[in-house]
């Protein structure tokens, strides 16, 4: 997934007409990135931007937009051009951060970029303060075009993207890149400014998980069971045969390639040759491709202890690739240990949780365990960093007391059916390391995982998060007496840190930020190794909501009718006018935003008035198959086939239409979904439907179990926004109308 062309510019952009060619020919739309670079910043002055078309704000300084600090002496804005606006006449200016004084604008003409490239002279940009005293900033512009695919399609899906759905006939992803240049007809029903006055309280169950310490959600030690906490047991286990395809062919479709030396993948790396060789595109149930050397296996397979239904845990290709991987190889590789290592302050127990939540959602059997958790629970909460340091044997000792404590739960809870165990600690020596491979010999594939963050920023701002949020410091008054202590362990621990080098790694460097980053692979094999390759190198802590939102009442709502692809009713238009004035609200500063909708007309209906935004369709989000079943209302299933109505009630999760889906096909079909919403930096909304796909997002958000999926309800003409960033994942619910 390349982009088109590119220009950068230090001072300005450099080039001429063969490159402005390239541009206009490259197709898809204008991503423009515009940086500023100074040394010697004054005070509080905040660099903006503002111009000449309602992308860049107005010739108002007060609508001016702001740039972001990328560095300490970076700033950055950047955002999509839609095809009407490529000429930008804009200036930068200063702003105070608390307005008290006066703004700023840069000395000399406009600046004028068109189709991506600069007119005039390349130039700094010069601000004159009242004292006479002139600030320089090195300006740096960048303009690509971005194919479609680019902004939204997935790893995937890419390659069968390209070609129709066998089923309607459209691609798998479009996208219409010339927003409405108007408002049309106006809006009847105006939204008040107030959006707060919109707010309902979310659900009790919903998990918001941004306002609880990450490490507090991982497991309990077993050995609390005795105290009266009660312990997670794993469900029955039932042994089935199935069809394996032939590895090879598993292995080189999903192209995770097994290195012996260390390996890069840059964030935005083409992932062309991930591809779901064995899944049905059409809108359908996935199938299987039997190979020509397919063999019999007897397996054990984890079910839930509420059904006595057969099926495999995930469905299709998905599956197979799965099954394939816990029955090749030694029964050590069936189980996966997911060993964190890294420095204090470094993002370990945010990835750990992030990690157990995606592995949840696809069905993998996945926890969670905080040797921090273990030994506040064993040694208390009110350690000095003296408990830390590596010369103290009582500390070294008890640390790794704890530790093994931990590793002996996880090992126990695979033996007993569990697949994936994330074991978060800071595992900074070789010879902690090692302990670890030795307890795990026979019984885990480890695979250690170290964050490696280099921007001071970052770590600055995660060691106060780390004091307002830890337990460590719950008793500590003093917020600075606070800071100064873990500051001292944080010294205590890099005297002694020791990168990986032994055994199967992965290493994040620098991939907090989202702006760029690389991650090194050594060693690394298998299907469930490559997808959390794949999904570490897409997410990142830039904070940004994710907006959810069912289609406005159709026609088929009105009538009990499931599937179909009927119009919106005249309840729904009101909404999907409500919706427009939300949205202009909410997104007003965030020009970068998309609107995603599925290909039925009740959705893109529902989009069809909002303007300014890249309207991206995907078929992904397209409501579950109903199969035969299709445009009949659930009384019409009862009565004329009742076995697939008792069927479906026992068991919705599992249960698939005839010649349709099931929840956990949408599930699958929805992963490519998930991986690009959390590679996204700017605010998406989501327009779609509640049966199986708002479900099935909204649960792996908010971190619910599969069984419960089918059950939660997603409300008409209400909004779930989702916050995500550094403190993780937040919820917000706005209801437009009754």
């Amino acid at each position: 997934m390349g982009t088109g062309a590119s220009r950068n510019a230090e001072g300005g952009a450099h080039g001429g007409e063969d490159r402005e060619e390239s541009l206009d020919q490259a197709g898809g739309q204008l991503y423009v990135s515009l940086k500023m670079e100074n040394y010697k910043k004054k005070g509080d002055l905040i660099p903006h931007v503002y111009g000449s078309v309602p992308l860049v704000g107005s010739w108002d300084s007060s609508k001016a937009l702001s740039m972001e600090r990328e560095s300490a002496s970076m700033w950055e804005l950047s955002f999509v051009v839609p095809p009407n606006h490529e000429t930008l006449d804009f200036k930068f200016l200063l702003k105070p951060k608390y307005g008290y004084t006066p703004c700023i604008v840069e000395e000399g003409p406009n600046r004028l970029l068109t189709g991506g490239t600069l007119q005039g002279d390349a130039r700094l940009a010069l601000f004159k303060l009242d004292n006479e005293e002139v600030l320089e900033y090195r300006v740096f512009i960048k303009a690509d075009r971005v194919s479609p695919f680019d902004l939204a399609a997935s790893w995937r899906a890419y390659q069968d993207n390209l070609r129709p759905s066998t089923v309607r006939g459209i691609p798998d992803v479009s996208i219409d890149a010339v927003p409405e240049s108007g408002r049309g007809n106006g809006c009847s029903a105006s939204l008040e400014l107030d959006l707060e006055h919109y707010v309902v309280p979310a659900p009790s169950t919903s998990a918001n998980s941004g306002l609880v310490y990450a490490a507090n959600m991982a497991e309990n030690p077993r050995l609390l069971s005795l105290a009266g906490v009660s312990v997670d047991r794993p469900a029955t286990i039932k042994e089935m045969e199935a069809v394996i395809p032939d590895p090879s062919k598993v292995y080189s479709g999903f192209g995770m390639v097994e290195s012996k030396s260390v390996g890069t993948f840059s964030p935005l790396q083409k992932q062309d040759s991930h591809r779901g060789l064995f899944v049905d595109r059409g809108v359908g149930s996935p199938r299987l491709v039997k190979s020509a050397s397919a063999t019999t296996f007897s397996f054990d397979l984890k079910l839930d202890p509420e059904t006595k239904n057969s099926m495999p845990a995930a469905a299709g290709a998905v599956a197979a690739a799965a099954v394939a991987d816990q029955m090749l190889g030694p029964k050590e590789d069936r189980h996966l240990a997911i060993v964190l290592v890294g420095l204090p302050a470094r993002g370990k127990t945010f990835t750990a949780a992030k990690l157990t939540r995606y592995l949840r959602w696809l069905g993998h059997e996945t926890k969670h365990f905080n040797v921090g958790k273990y030994r506040r629970l064993k040694h208390g909460t009110n350690q000095t960093a003296d408990f830390f340091r590596a010369d103290n044997p009582e500390g070294v000792e008890a640390r790794n007391e704890v530790a093994a404590l931990a590793m002996d739960d996880m090992t126990a809870w695979m033996q007993e059916g569990g697949q994936v165990g994330i074991f978060d600690a800071t595992n900074s020596s070789r010879r902690r390391r090692n302990m670890l491979m030795k307890m795990a010999e026979g019984k885990c594939k480890i695979i250690f995982l170290e964050t490696i963050c280099n921007d001071e920023r970052i770590i600055e701002r995660n060691i106060r998060l780390k004091i307002q949020q830890s337990p460590d410091y719950a008793e500590e008054l003093d917020f600075e007496a606070g800071l100064r202590d873990f500051r001292n362990r944080l010294a205590n621990y890099e005297k002694v840190y020791e990168p990986v080098e032994e055994g199967s790694y992965i290493k994040m460097i620098d991939m907090v930020s989202g702006h760029g980053g690389q991650i090194q692979v050594n060693n690394i094999s298998g299907y469930l190794p490559g997808r959390i390759v794949f999904f570490l190198v897409n997410t990142h802590l830039t904070p940004r909501p994710i907006l959810l939102t069912r289609h406005g009442e159709s026609s088929d709502n009105v009538r009990g009718r499931i599937g179909g692809d009927g119009v919106l009713s005249d309840t729904g238009e009101i909404y999907a006018k409500k919706l427009v004035n939300f949205v202009e609200k909410r997104l007003k500063s965030e020009r970068a935003a998309s609107i995603w909708t599925s290909t039925l007309q009740r959705t893109i209906l529902t989009a069809s008035p909002i303007v300014g935004f890249p309207k991206i369709q995907w078929r992904a989000l397209d409501e579950i198959n109903a199969g035969v079943c299709d445009g009949m209302t659930y009384e019409e299933i009862k009565k004329n086939m009742p076995e697939e109505y008792e069927s479906r009630k026992k068991d919705k999760l599992r249960y698939r239409y005839p010649r349709g889906e099931s929840y956990l096909d949408v599930i699958q079909r929805l992963e490519p979904v998930i991986i690009e919403l959390e590679r996204q930096r700017a605010p998406v909304v989501v327009i779609s439907h509640q049966q199986a796909v708002l479900r099935a997002l909204y649960a792996y958000f908010a971190d619910r179990p599969l069984k419960e999926i089918p059950h939660i309800e997603v409300p008409l003409h209400t909004i779930i926004e989702i916050q995500m960033g550094v403190t993780g994942v937040q919820e917000k619910r706005y209801k437009l109308m009754d």
